[in-house]
């Protein structure tokens, strides 16, 4: 699930950074994004995991933090240079 919500926070931080921006907006802009998302991530996992014993639960923050962190750069690396690259012609 955090994989998922990972690609899909880096389709939209790919599309809402605009070419024109500076290095330090476009990194907040994403470090925002992703604790979104991530938030987002950790309100769906608490619901999943109600009957869950309270020790396994202690490691619903940290599960899955790796795949989300890798895709949600890779499909915003990926989704930027699609919509932004200069056709050389």
């Amino acid at each position: 699930m955090r994989a998922v919500l990972g690609l899909i926070a880096g389709i939209v931080a790919g599309i809402i950074i605009p070419p024109s921006t500076n290095q330090n907006t476009a990194t907040g802009t994403v470090i925002l994004i992703g604790i979104i998302f991530y938030i987002v991530s950790y309100g769906v996992a608490k619901g999943i995991a109600k009957n869950i014993p309270q020790t396994m639960r202690r490691k619903l923050a940290t599960n899955g933090i790796f795949p989300f962190i890798f895709l949600l750069l890779m499909f915003m690396i990926i989704v930027y240079t699609g919509l932004h690259q200069k056709i050389a012609g």
